[in-house]
């Protein structure tokens, strides 16, 4: 399968998680699967979280800013990947003058793990 995200309606997210101006993406969603393609303009932000029950990962593929995670300022540009476990705050934010896009998948898999006394159910983000 092939996503095409041009085909996909763009969503305005207007100061996503409290962030500054406005996050615009092109979301694929299904039942097991999230991806987005996400563009930030000069001085847009997606606004301090922080992930409980799940975990993200940013991949950026155009521009440059820099990603507030657990109080550190940390520069993004492109090509980098940016991890932030569960349990741990961020921030993206394109302090460039340039559009800065990036690419966040997520993925779930529910399972049922059986063994001789015990039977584990959940789900799995990766």
């Amino acid at each position: 399968m092939v996503i095409d995200f041009d085909k996909i309606e763009l969503s305005i997210l207007e100061h996503f998680k409290g962030g500054e101006n406005v996050t615009k993406a092109h979301m694929f969603v299904d039942d097991n699967n999230r991806m987005l393609k996400g563009l930030l303009e000069p001085g847009a932000s997606i606004g301090l979280h922080k992930h409980e029950g799940s975990s993200e990962i940013i991949y950026i593929t155009s521009g440059k800013g820099k990603v507030l995670f657990q109080g550190e300022d940390i520069p993004l540009k492109a090509g980098d990947v940016h991890y932030c476990p569960e349990g741990c705050e961020h921030s993206l934010i394109n302090d460039s003058n340039d559009n800065l896009f990036c690419s966040r998948p997520k993925s779930q898999i529910t399972f049922t793990h059986i063994t001789e006394k015990t039977v584990h159910r959940g789900t799995v983000f990766f």
